[in-house]
């Protein structure tokens, strides 16, 4: 059986506060990565106004697929992207992370390690699933690295999986991190 999506909660550490994300957060969202080319190239069209980017943003909020968050930034209290747990059919028990981007600002700071470490415990210790499935664009190297920095076992590509903005076929990789698993790469992670 497919986990239970979660209702909106608030999550949050010393580096990041993960809030339901609300129509509201778009102003900050925008300002964060609004028409940054790089940020958007492997997750859909770059938004180039704040309209844009409120149409994805209502997009995931109140899919009953996704459980959207603003990730806000605790430092300066701003939003600085989003991530999403997203229903996985067809797999027993299982969530997925993903529709996940933040700012450039943030690249290579403790904010996506802080936000997956919430997250994955989360998943674990709430919401009971035993597999957290993470995916992205097989070009997408600086995800995958990403990914396994936090503990993602490659699984496999899914070729042609859907089209990426451009139109090109995108072959999707696969990644997941089990319950059992889990506290050795918490552990190295915070020892980080």
């Amino acid at each position: 059986m497919t986990a239970k999506m979660p209702d909106p909660v608030t999550l949050q550490d010393h580096v990041v506060r993960l809030e339901p994300l609300t129509l509201a957060h778009v102003p900050d969202l925008f300002l964060a990565a609004g028409g940054d080319e790089e940020v958007w190239r492997w997750q859909a069209p770059t938004p180039r106004d704040e309209d844009e980017l409120r149409r994805m943003a209502e997009q995931l909020i109140g899919n009953p697929a996704y459980t959207a968050f603003a990730v806000i930034l605790k430092e300066t209290g701003r939003a600085v992207g989003w991530t999403t747990y997203i229903a996985t059919p067809g797999y027993a028990d299982s969530i997925e992370i993903g529709w996940t981007w933040y700012g450039r600002a943030v690249w290579r700071s403790a904010v996506n390690t802080a936000c997956k470490i919430l997250l994955i415990d989360y998943a674990f210790d709430k919401l009971g699933v035993n597999r957290v499935q993470l995916k992205t664009d097989n070009l997408n190297t600086r995800s995958q690295a990403a990914i396994q920095r936090i503990g993602g076992l490659h699984e496999g590509v899914l070729r042609r999986q859907r089209r990426r903005p451009d139109g090109t076929w995108r072959d999707t990789v696969y990644f997941s991190i089990l319950d059992d698993e889990w506290p050795a790469h918490r552990a190295r992670l915070l020892e980080r």
